[in-house]
Order: C-alpha cells, then structure tokens, then sequence
C-alpha cells in the first residue's frame, strides 16, 4: 500500500549526485549505490537528458551552467558531419559504435533544442542550434527516436516559431508515431507499450497545439489519458514495468523505472499547459510523489543524503543503485513541483 503525502514537503531537484556522476568529459551511466561505475562508460542518452534538465532550471547555479557546457561538448563530439551521433563512448574516451539515428540521436536533438531555446547563456544557445539543425535534417524510422526529436523541435518552435528545420520534424514524427488505434480498449498507435511511452503522445500533443493541428491534439490528449488510466491503482501511479505490456497479454507490476514516470509527468505538465485540465495537473503531482512513497510498495525512490534516484522499484523496494537514468528521472519530475 502506498504512503500517505498529507502535509509531505516536495524538495527542490538537487543536481549533486548528477555532478557526482560527471566528469570533465560526460554523464557515467552507472553506479553502484552511489558511488559511480566508470568501467560502464559515458552514454548519449543520458548526456542529452542531462543537457535537458540542466537547460530547464529556471535560475541556473554556476555549477548546473557548467554540467550544460560538459554535455553540450560531449554531444558535438558525438555528432557526425551528416547528424548523426555517436550513443556509447568508454570510459578510455573511444566510441564503442558507430554513429547512427537510434533513442539517443532523438534525444540528443531534445538535449540541443532545450538548450537551444532556454539556457541564458548566448554561446550556449547558439551553438546547440548548430548542432539541433544538423541533426534535424535526419529522420529515425523508431516512433520513440522521433519522438524524442519531436520534443527538441517542440521547444525552439515555442522560442522561435518560424523555426522550418523544427516544423518539418515534429510533423514527421507525428507521421511516424501514427494514430492511435480505434479500439477504446487499446487507443494506441503499436501493439506494445515498452519504455518512456508517455513521450510519443507528448510528441502528438505538442505537435497538435504548435502545428495548429486539432486532431493531432485530440489523438495525443487520448493517447495519454489513457496512459494515466492504465497506470494509476487505488490513486496513486503504478507505472508499467521493464517488460512493457503487450497486447491482449497478462500484464507485470515489476520491475518499475524512473523514466516511466518522468515521462508521464513531462506529457501531463504539457497537456496541463496547454489545455488548462484538471487531470494532468494532478497526474503531474502523482508523478512526483511516486517518489516520494506514494507508489505500490510504499517506499521513497530516491536518496536525500545524495540526492540520487534509485534504479527501479521491485516487489521488495527499491534497488538502491543510483545511476544517471533513474536520477535524471527524479530531477525531471521535481522540476515539475510548480505546477498547479
């Protein structure tokens, strides 16, 4: 049974352990407890999503300023003369892969253009332009990888609306995503739900409001409320777990991830913003304090002491581990402790 919230504190995004977690080249993925795993190496994914978090802090620290500038250097490093990037680099400063249009070059593009639109530094902004628009001249064939691209693209064309190279991306990835099914039971584009799922109807959505697109809107809001539908259990977030849900299947509880409910407090905050509802307002709270204990085993997801997001919840609590996925997660979803 979840925990009470009555009269709970929800705390500032503290970016300790992600500084913890970086070094003068990039984001380690891991860590064992808190303490990182350099052997793992460095990934795209998460640099971008802490380029992300770090360009969305309305004030910005001299020290957070500073993780912008390591991420923002690693994804020009990673990115190829044609757009593409790099996703995997070791810890001895080699790419492991070759470059390509998978998750992390979409959510390398979000990275810039959240950057692009909103860090007050100039250099800053004008250099993950650069980097944005090379990149935005690609198109993955993964709904997510555009999906990802699509909220980069979402964020200059809120700064900058005349923006073409983001226009065209965020129209494709709605193209790509494609409409939900018909079927009230099922009102999804594929056949599965797998990770971050909240982050392809946040692409429709946005696309709908920006691209002065209403069905696009209307598909989105239903895709995501029934998102929220499915996830919440005796009024509290009970987020689809590692193995996703597949369709006309018996559905797991564990093991649960962090990026699942960021994910969905990203996507209720935008249908917030723009529709006003009551819903996503609440969803977005619920969000936050499945970290806080109001989750299906009860427990608190995250470490006060460090400031890092535990890995996952499993049905005997958390698994302590704080890598940089599940504490990117947790200072997403705390960003959102404004919302009303």
């Amino acid at each position: 049974m979840a925990a009470p919230t009555t009269g709970r504190t929800v705390p500032a995004p503290s970016f300790a352990h992600l500084a913890r977690l970086t070094d003068d080249t990039g984001l380690f993925e891991h860590a064992r407890h808190a303490t990182v795993r350099r052997e793992h190496g460095y990934c795209t994914d998460d640099v971008a999503r802490g380029l992300v978090v770090a360009s969305r802090e309305p004030d910005p620290s001299a020290a957070v300023l500073r993780l912008a500038e390591r991420y923002l250097a690693f994804l020009a490093h990673a990115q190829n003369a044609q757009g593409a990037f790099h996703n995997r680099l070791g810890f001895n400063r080699t790419w492991i892969d070759q470059p390509g249009l998978g998750d992390w070059w979409g959510r390398a593009l979000w990275g810039l253009g959240t950057a692009a639109a909103r860090s007050p530094v100039p250099w800053i902004r004008q250099e993950a332009l650069l980097a944005f628009t090379r990149g935005a001249s690609r198109r993955a064939v993964a709904p997510r990888a555009m999906a990802f691209a699509a909220l980069g693209a979402a964020e200059l064309l809120r700064a900058d609306p005349g923006n073409e190279p983001a226009a065209a991306l965020l129209a494709d990835a709605v193209t790509t995503i494609g409409p939900p099914d018909p079927d009230p039971r099922w009102p999804w584009p594929q056949q599965q739900l797998t990770y971050a799922n909240a982050a392809l109807a946040e692409a429709v959505i946005v696309a709908g409001d920006l691209l002065d697109d209403p069905p696009a809107l209307t598909a989105g809001l239903r895709m995501l409320k029934w998102l929220l539908d499915i996830q919440t259990s005796d009024g509290h977030l009970s987020v689809l777990p590692s193995a996703g849900w597949q369709r006309d299947t018996p559905r797991l509880r564990h093991d649960q991830q962090p990026i699942e409910v960021a994910a969905l407090a990203d996507a209720c905050a935008t249908a917030a913003g723009i529709t006003g509802g009551q819903i996503w307002y609440a969803a977005v709270r619920q969000s936050i304090v499945w970290f806080l204990g109001d989750n299906d085993a009860g427990q608190v997801m995250w470490d006060p002491a460090t400031g890092g997001g535990y890995d996952g919840l499993t049905p005997h609590g958390p698994n302590l581990n704080q890598g940089a996925e599940s504490t990117l997660a947790l200072i997403s979803t705390l960003q959102h402790r404004a919302t009303r």
